[in-house]
């Protein structure tokens, strides 16, 4: 048999293929002569072929077949053989792999073996494979080897421990009484070690962490030792001694400390010694003072050096490298709402990175700009966003746009900066401000009257010079059907405008090719609107432009077109009526869902539903204009259609968003329904809110529990509060998604979640409505995916089935 070749050559092999077919066969070749090789049983040169197939699988590519010949170099008696078998073991094996059990007697063997070199290489190997049954065979090796081993050996059975307990809670009581020698030992290493291990046993359950924080003296004594220590060449890096240790202790203290007054009085002075004593000018002790400032803001630190820590931060934001402006903005994002008079020391520096090229910082700089902004900033904060906005990244800009629209309408100082706030987030986000917005700007512009004529006008110019952003086009359809008149006296803020031109304008973006059939629709409303607003002489025009659109290839367009000229020809009676100016409405459920799940302070008001005229002539006025398909629960006077979303539409939140706004419609005294009366809604909203229906926990796991909390908001609309709780005890979830569809008999109203990640032992809540009009048996099919700890666990599917009967009866 030929001699195979050595790894270096394999390697340089690989590396000169220059096609990625050229650089398979290469490796097809070799994994045909390594299988040959194991086939004839070729002890010799078997470490060799098993180095090179582990290469292979750190390329990618399938290895599972040296599995057994891996085995065989870990029982062989040469060292260099077995440190190839412990290696190919770590790499091609794991727990759930059952061939690991055949590696437990040679694990069980090696680690009584004389020489400390193998037993380094069984420990390293079973603190990265440990199963649950490999711990409880192995655990009292290991306790003996941390007990009565050198050093070199201790700290790596310390660590193997970490995974044993992991996996195996209940052997904690084996190792708990080695603690405090692992604690006091003068190598670095096991005091790293078991500074590590007692972190893992906090992280595990709160009764260790309350027995640990007797270690609280103990551990700011190590750890001003370490800061008062001279030059040690030993274990300096950079100038600082030991940093691994140093944050590892600061770790340990923030879980220590973390709800308990007297173990944080005890740390305070350490770490404002840390913090001011050290070297910022390295990496290393960016990182110490990086680790102390989580600290301080993770247990209950005095509020000067809370301070303290932010300046640190605020130094962070002022560093060239990227990394750490990174994570001093993602910081600060986390305290702000705790600190945020300290955080707003720093709001030029944070406005300054939104300058910043890197897409990560500048993220998280968008995301505090906006956590910043206050009554008293409102104004040069924003005056900064607008600016970005205008050259912003396509990726932010949807919803810096939503952004800027949620904080100016909560901070606005005056209604005229309010409005043009919103005229320049129209004009600049262009395409990207999101159509969720534009029923909150038409509810912002109609309910601010003595602004029409300046609204009107600068709409109207906007269109003219610009007919590309659809958004800006829909509002300025729907203002200028609304209050048309304005245009035709001038003003202050604009010329006289002849009424052909306001038709010519409007019946432009109709016949655009580059408008969106929502675009479209709101125009041929706002023409229809003008009939009563626009001298008479120009119906004639009106009914002919109506008319044309009659034909169109786009089915909505053809539809309004049809139903407004039956409405001039054969009902226009009724137009004036119809047609006339709309009251000012109340803001829709969706307006409300959106708005709360763009701002976490107001996602935990609860929104009530508006009520429903449900009448016969209702309905066929909806009919008459094309609005049937919204359906009767719709409100009188609403700015979108609700959201609907049923079995074949699995979204998070749905919004119906090719449709403009329902015209008003006035309804006789006689015509109104029972929710008319005042005092009648307000009872019966009094009695829904009486309505017990007990809670529900569908879902609970080590990770996260879910409640559900029920509300009847009338005979047919159940709301349901849903509470998210983080079980963890130490791990955040981040990047949460909850979606839910019911049957086709259901409507379901989804909001965002008020955050999207939870601290340990915290909650998040989310909203949604349920529609059950003919009174079947509520099901709900759930879709949930989280980040713990920065690992991705889901999606995972769930069929709810088991709610409450008087939820649904």
């Amino acid at each position: 048999m030929p001699t195979p070749i050595r790894l270096r050559d394999l390697i340089r092999n690989i590396r000169a293929a220059k096609t990625a077919a050229e650089e398979r066969e290469v490796i097809q070749k070799e994994c045909a002569e390594i299988r040959n090789g194991f086939r004839e049983e070729d002890n010799i040169f078997r470490c060799r072929n098993v180095a090179k197939l582990l290469y292979v699988h750190m390329l990618g590519f399938p290895a599972h077949f040296g599995q057994m010949e891996v085995m065989k170099l870990v029982v062989s008696p040469r060292f260099t053989d077995k440190r190839i078998g412990y290696l190919g073991s770590m790499l091609l094996l794991d727990e759930n792999r059952e061939v690991t059990m055949l590696i437990t007697n040679s694990l069980k063997n090696d680690l009584e073996h004389s020489s400390q070199y193998v037993v380094s290489l069984a420990l390293c190997t079973l603190g990265n494979i440990c199963s649950s049954e490999m711990a409880r065979d192995l655990a009292q090796d290991v306790e003996r080897i941390m007990r009565n081993g050198p050093a070199y050996l201790k700290k790596k059975a310390t660590l193997c421990a970490c995974r044993i307990i992991r996996k195996e809670p209940e052997l904690i009581d084996n190792f708990i009484q080695l603690v405090p020698t692992l604690l006091n030992d003068k190598h670095h290493g096991v005091m790293l070690s078991g500074v590590a291990f007692v972190t893992e046993m906090c992280n595990i359950s709160d009764e260790y962490t309350e027995k640990f924080r007797r270690s609280v003296p103990a551990l700011v004594r190590m750890l001003k030792n370490l800061i008062m220590s001279g030059f040690s060449p030993e274990h300096d890096v950079s100038g600082v001694v030991d940093p691994f240790l140093q944050v590892r202790i600061i770790r340990l203290l923030r879980i220590l400390g973390k709800n308990d007054s007297s173990s944080s009085e005890l740390m305070n002075d350490i770490l404002a010694q840390v913090a001011t004593n050290t070297e910022t000018s390295k990496n290393v002790g960016n990182a110490i003072l990086y680790e102390t400032v989580l600290t301080i803001m993770g247990i209950k630190s005095e509020s000067g050096l809370r301070v303290l820590a932010i300046n640190i931060l605020g130094r962070f934001l002022l560093s060239s490298d990227k990394n750490i402006r990174y994570v001093a903005l993602n910081s600060l994002l986390k305290t702000v709402h705790t600190d945020r008079n300290a955080v707003q020391r720093h709001r030029s520096t944070i406005l300054d990175c939104l300058k910043d090229p890197d897409p990560s910082v500048l993220r998280r700089a968008v995301d505090l700009c906006f956590a910043l902004i206050n009554d008293q900033n409102v104004r040069g904060t924003m005056r900064e966003l607008l600016i970005f906005l205008e050259n912003c990244p396509s990726e932010f800009k949807s919803d810096v746009a939503s952004n800027i629209v949620i904080s100016a309408g909560r901070y606005a100082p005056n209604a005229q900066w309010h409005i043009d706030t919103i005229l320049k987030v129209l004009t600049t986000g262009g395409n990207y401000v999101p159509d969720q917005t534009i029923p909150i700007l038409i509810h912002l512009i109609s309910s601010t009257a003595s602004l029409h004529s300046y609204t009107v006008s600068q709409l109207f110019t906007a269109i003219k010079s610009n007919s590309l952003h659809q958004p800006l086009n829909q509002v300025a359809c729907w203002c200028i059907g609304e209050y048309g008149e304005v245009l035709l006296t001038g003003s202050e803020y604009s010329d006289l405008v002849q009424p052909e031109e306001i038709l010519k304008s409007l019946n432009s973006l109709c016949e655009s090719h580059l408008s969106s059939t929502s675009t479209k629709s709101y125009a041929v409303n706002g023409i229809a609107k003008l009939a009563n607003r626009l001298p008479t002489h120009l119906m004639p025009t009106i009914k002919r432009i109506l008319a044309r659109y009659g034909t169109s290839m786009n089915l909505e367009l053809q539809q309004r077109s049809v139903e407004f000229s039956s409405l001039f020809n054969k009902h226009d009676d009724k137009r004036p009526g119809i047609l006339e100016r709309m009251p000012l409405f109340e803001k829709t459920e969706e307006e409300r869902s959106y708005s709360e799940s763009n701002d976490p302070a107001a996602g935990e008001k609860a929104a009530s539903s508006a009520p429903a005229v449900n009448t016969a002539q209702q309905s066929a006025l909806d009919d008459l204009l094309g609005l049937g398909d919204i359906g009767t629960g719709a409100p009188v006077a609403t700015s979108a259609p609700a959201p609907v979303m049923n079995s074949s539409n699995l979204v998070r939140c749905g919004h119906d968003n090719n449709k403009p706004p329902p015209i008003a419609k006035r309804t006789p005294e006689s015509e109104r329904g029972p929710f008319s009366d005042p005092e009648t809604t307000l009872r019966t909203i009094r009695q829904a809110a009486s309505n017990s229906i007990p809670s529900f926990e569908p879902w609970c796991d080590d990770n996260l529990g879910m409640k559900m909390d029920f509300q009847k908001i009338d005979t047919n609309v159940l709301a349901i509060n849903m509470t998210i709780t983080n079980n963890s005890l130490a791990y955040e979830v981040t990047d949460f998604s909850f979606l839910a569809a019911v049957p086709k008999q259901l409507q379901i109203n989804l909001a965002q979640p008020s955050s999207l990640s939870v601290s340990p032992q915290m909650t998040l809540s989310q909203q949604m409505r349920v529609n059950n009009p003919n009174k079947v048996a509520l099901k709900m099919k759930c879709k949930m995916s989280y980040k713990l700890n920065g690992n991705p666990v889901g999606p995972i599917d769930k069929v709810i089935g088991n709610f409450p009967p008087s939820a649904w009866e």
